[in-house]
């Protein structure tokens, strides 16, 4: 089976699968394809080639993981380093289980990073390690103080209203939910739960049988528990692919400073403007950060010119990403042999 290129845009098909994966990562391939208008030996077809070359992939949303994953507390930073070192920082923050995401901008010389640590804490990281290395520069700090929009809340704008509606799971009935998935550090858990993040992290669309065998509990009592996370809306997916796959080749971080008066309803803006993936009140003179995907440069100065005109914003500042160098979980490697 050929291999597309990892730089080529999807087919419009597989767009709209994508954005079906993104409504509900674990809808079946019968129920895509009665929404999508295909056959499901072709959703099916589909799937496994996003399989077997890794180009979209279905994981474990940050906000799903037990208590000290959420979003909520971490920390953004903004690493400025020589030239000519850039690429030795950037292997460090990549090696770290606590950076989940690294970003290289277009300048050469500036990282965007996300460090998971407690709210007040003094990070070794920010306080001793970045700034006793003579290759950095500078380095800013920003504390995530409220969620607007996560990346794994995103839709690619491929479905039709109805078709969203079809493929997103029921909204969890007032209560059903054990506790709040929102708060600063996350949920709480026990051990069968976690033993089932964990089998699915990367790669949330293994059934019921494959997770028995993966963990070890009973088929029955892991289809029972799946169901109930489902039911609570805790079994929450995101799916991972790059942007320029789906005709979106631009990635702008956005660093505003909005008065106070304003900043909630600038952040719920930008979190309901389709462009935008992620959007965080946080700490700092910049204290609104969101990242948007765009088609070219142009849509993105459409939207700084008029999208971002009415929302109260005195100040931004626009980086465009020129590498993604990591996003957690890792990528699983193809297996050339078979």
């Amino acid at each position: 089976m050929a291999l597309a290129s990892a730089d080529s845009v999807l087919s419009s098909l597989d767009q709209r699968l994508v954005a079906a994966l993104q409504c509900d990562g674990r809808v079946t391939a019968e129920r895509a394809a009665q929404v999508l208008g295909v056959g499901a030996a072709t959703v099916r077809r589909r799937l496994q080639v996003f399989g077997v070359d890794g180009s979209v992939r279905v994981v474990i949303s940050p906000v799903a993981r037990p208590r000290g994953g959420g979003s909520a507390g971490a920390l953004f930073l903004r690493i400025r380093v020589l030239r000519g070192k850039l690429d030795t920082i950037v292997a460090a923050l990549v090696a770290r289980e606590d950076i989940p995401f690294v970003d290289v901008t277009t300048s050469g010389d500036e990282i965007f990073a996300v460090a998971r640590t407690e709210p007040g804490s003094r990070d070794p990281l920010v306080f001793r390690q970045l700034p006793s290395t003579q290759a950095v520069t500078s380095l800013e700090s920003a504390t995530i103080l409220h969620v607007f929009r996560l990346t794994s809340e995103w839709r690619h704008q491929m479905l039709s209203a109805s078709e969203r509606a079809a493929l997103s799971p029921a909204r969890p009935a007032p209560g059903a939910a054990a506790s709040d998935p929102s708060g600063p550090y996350g949920i709480d858990t026990d051990t069968l739960e976690q033993c089932l993040l964990d089998a699915l992290a990367t790669d949330a669309r293994l059934g019921a049988a494959a997770l028995a065998a993966r963990t070890g509990h009973p088929e029955s009592t892991v289809r029972r528990r799946l169901a109930q996370l489902a039911a609570q809306g805790r079994l929450v997916t995101q799916v991972l692919v790059e942007p320029r796959r789906l005709g979106l080749p631009i990635e702008a971080k956005l660093l505003l400073h909005v008065p106070p008066d304003h900043l909630a309803a600038a952040g719920q803006a930008l979190a309901d403007h389709p462009a935008v993936h992620g959007a965080f009140a946080t700490s700092g003179p910049s204290n609104l950060h969101a990242a948007a995907y765009f088609p070219d440069v142009t849509a993105l100065y459409g939207f700084l010119s008029h999208d971002l005109a009415g929302l109260g914003i005195s100040h931004v500042e626009t980086a465009i990403v020129g590498r993604t160098a990591k996003r957690t979980p890792a990528p699983v490697r193809p297996d050339r042999s078979r």
